[in-house]
């Protein structure tokens, strides 16, 4: 019976393996600030990374205009222009990708922000940009998420 139990654990974990995996893809943070005063740490510290906010789209109008229950969302745009000008033009096939998005919403009384890791383009980027590039990027991401979740 309990190796009959293990090997069933075993097996469920083979199958979570290829979830935790993509996991790394992301970056992630949860915040027990409410969404406004998240929103406003994550804009205080993209400018304070020097970072400029270039647009934030709201996305939970057009959700629960299709019928779908949700709370505050936002996507917000930022990155450094020279950089952004840079990349599209020793690497084009990032355009779509840029600038980085995060995303910011509510759930419940805290805040989650997720973002891709910036990892990901320079595997899009090839040869084109320089790897430690994207290095500082992600370096900078998870120093803003540590400050929106640290805020008070």
């Amino acid at each position: 019976m309990k190796r009959r139990l293990g090997v069933i654990l075993f097996a469920a974990m083979l199958v979570q393996l290829p979830r935790l995996a993509i996991a790394e893809d992301m970056i992630m943070t949860r915040s027990v600030l409410a969404f406004p005063e998240a929103m406003l740490a994550l804009q205080e510290s993209i400018a304070a990374h020097g970072y400029t906010v270039s647009r934030v789209q709201r996305i939970d109008i057009g959700l629960t205009g299709m019928g779908y229950k949700t709370d505050k969302y936002r996507v917000v745009f930022a990155g450094k222009i020279d950089e952004i000008r840079e990349l599209t033009a020793k690497a084009p096939q990032l355009t779509p990708y840029l600038p980085p998005k995060i995303s910011i919403f509510a759930e419940g009384d805290q805040t989650i922000l997720v973002t891709i890791n910036p990892k990901e383009y320079a595997a899009i980027a090839g040869k084109a940009v320089d790897p430690v590039f994207f290095d500082r990027w992600e370096s900078d991401l998870r120093s803003i998420f540590y400050d929106v979740n640290t805020a008070r």
